[in-house]
């Protein structure tokens, strides 16, 4: 939407290093991130930096009513945007470190899948390990953890940092095609069975 471009802008010139993006992800790419949300079942959904929402609305398709669907956001007004736009979705207007602490507090287990949003190529070293801790403390064994990255981090030392980390904390690490059809063009992670 436009709007949400134009807020999603704003928001990314007051915080650069939180948001990450200039735009909103389109829905080829939220298509192929939410991949693994299940099509049975009550699956417990965690979705990481849902920013203004793609991720949120096909996670919502998907799950149709069923599971739990926990949104973590760090940005205020964004978080209050998405709880409007999605008020079946439990928004949480929170640091992703503290993932385990929100879910106890919902009275919740461990998460089925995990869809992050967040810009993990942005991220220094310490932080990219502490976010990481908390996912996979979160996890159930054959849990499902997707994220992307834009194609110009490639070359990035903290991308390759970042690749590195999901091969040690996952036994199964797969690399998506590149979705040329989101601004800017981007790739999909798909990673199972956190260690």
């Amino acid at each position: 939407m436009p709007n949400d471009t134009a807020l999603f802008l704003g928001q990314f010139l007051r915080n650069p290093a939180a948001i990450g993006a200039l735009a909103p992800s389109s829905r080829r790419l939220a298509t192929a991130v939410c991949a693994p949300v299940p099509e049975r079942g009550e699956p417990i959904v965690v979705e990481l930096g849902p920013g203004t929402g793609p991720f949120t609305a096909e996670i919502q398709q998907r799950l149709g009513g069923r599971g739990h669907h926990l949104a973590v956001e760090l940005n205020e007004r964004l978080a209050g945007l998405l709880a409007e736009r999605f008020p079946k979705v439990d928004v949480a207007h929170a640091d992703a470190t503290k993932l385990g602490e929100l879910l106890a507090q919902r009275g919740l287990g461990t998460a089925d899948v995990v869809i992050s949003g967040l810009p993990w190529a942005a991220f220094p070293r310490e932080l990219q390990l502490d976010l990481m801790a908390a996912v996979t403390g979160s996890m159930s064994p054959g849990a499902a953890f997707t994220t992307f990255s834009y194609i110009h981090a490639i070359p990035l030392s903290s991308a390759r940092r970042f690749r590195a980390l999901l091969a040690e904390r996952f036994e199964e690490v797969v690399l998506g095609r590149t979705v040329w059809r989101n601004t800017p063009p981007a790739f999909v992670f798909h990673a199972r069975r956190p260690r």
